[in-house]
């Protein structure tokens, strides 16, 4: 089917709906789909009910409307952005897609992924391999990802936590942080404590009134596993790209008392090789937020959401979109960061016996 959409400039991006029935993030918001258009990029915006923006804002911002799963029939020069996994159709991927693929850290369903790519001469450029000279990461949501985790385990050790979650204003979660400061305080632990993700753990646990213990790097390269086991909350922050000697493991957690009862995985490396909390085996949701662990002892749950900064929509992809916009910009350039993804994208395909042909940025 032809695409009826019109293009006035060589460069086209579409941002698509996202399947996923509680992600109500978008990689691009108004503002910033305005400045894209205002440089002569033709942006096509799907439909999307849970979408935080409503479409009438990116009309607004100059932007093309189109049905929900229409990028399939884009051009194949069309770059199409979006944040979580794609529908399971069609077989063969023929554009660049620009989104979180989970597929280059041995992941479940990771080479069924990069098949679709190189069956249909597309490719993958991965936003978390979108990095400067240094690998240090040019957009991320782990701020807000670390923020939400934090505030989810404080609630769920105050009894607020009252799953199905649902998405809401900053104002609001913080409101409920501080109703329930003056109880009794948990000890908690934030490895990671440093990064983007430790710092938006940190924030929240400030606003609950909790000082948490902090380990980075220095704290980990010889870890404490009976300091670790002796808080009552573990939220862990670190992203790791590489195998990595794990935090917990269930040997740990059986070898005698605790008083670790909540592990929050922000990163939810589950499937991962580098996964460093190797005793749950799939993520958690909205609808159950906590996983009960068995066969380890005293109770201990397991948050693992994947999602976790849609349940901040608004203010999580107003941040990430002001970091990813100017790298949008340069889409249609040879520019270093999208060659650093095309090159990462390939080199997975090629240690996963795949061939890459015709693919470029």
């Amino acid at each position: 089917m032809a695409d009826p959409r019109p293009r006035t400039t060589d460069v086209g991006i579409t941002m698509r709906h996202e399947t996923r029935e509680s992600e109500r993030r978008a990689p691009i918001v108004p503002a910033d789909a305005a400045r894209l258009v205002a440089h002569g990029i033709t942006v096509t915006v799907e439909h999307s009910p849970q979408r935080v923006f409503p479409i009438g804002d990116y009309l607004d911002a100059g932007c093309v409307a189109a049905d929900a799963g229409s990028w399939r029939a884009a051009p194949a020069a069309e770059f199409v952005v979006g944040l979580k996994e794609l529908p399971d159709e069609p077989p063969a991927l023929r554009h660049r897609h620009v989104f979180f693929g989970h597929a280059y850290k041995g992941q479940r369903d990771a080479r069924a992924l990069l098949r679709r790519f190189t069956a249909g001469a597309g490719a993958l450029l991965d936003l978390e391999y979108l990095t400067d000279a240094d690998g240090r990461r040019l957009a991320a949501f782990g701020y807000w990802a670390g923020y939400v985790g934090a505030a989810l385990a404080v609630l769920r050790h105050r009894g607020r936590l009252d799953p199905p979650l649902r998405p809401r204003p900053k104002e609001d979660l913080d409101r409920v942080l501080r109703e329930t400061s003056s109880g009794a305080r948990p000890r908690v632990l934030v490895i990671g404590a440093l990064g983007r993700c430790g710092r938006g753990a940190r924030d929240a646990l400030a606003v609950a009134g909790i000082e948490p213990t902090c380990w980075d790097v220095a704290e980990t390269r010889s870890l404490d596993h009976a300091a670790l086991l002796d808080h009552d909350i573990l939220v862990n922050a670190v992203l790791v790209t590489a195998p990595t000697p794990p935090f917990v493991t269930l040997a740990s957690l059986r070898s005698g008392p605790r008083r670790l009862s909540l592990i929050v995985d922000v990163t939810c490396d589950v499937t991962s090789r580098n996964n460093v909390l190797p005793v749950y085996d799939d993520i958690t949701d909205w609808r159950e937020p906590v996983r009960a662990l068995t066969d380890v002892g005293d109770p201990l749950g397991v948050i693992a959401i994947d999602n976790l900064p849609s349940l901040l929509p608004g203010e999580a992809s107003t941040a990430f979109s002001a970091e990813l916009t100017p790298h949008l910009l340069t889409l249609g350039e040879p520019g270093q960061p999208w060659q650093r993804c095309l090159r990462v994208f390939r080199e997975a395909c090629e240690a996963n016996g795949l061939e890459t042909e015709n693919v470029h940025v």
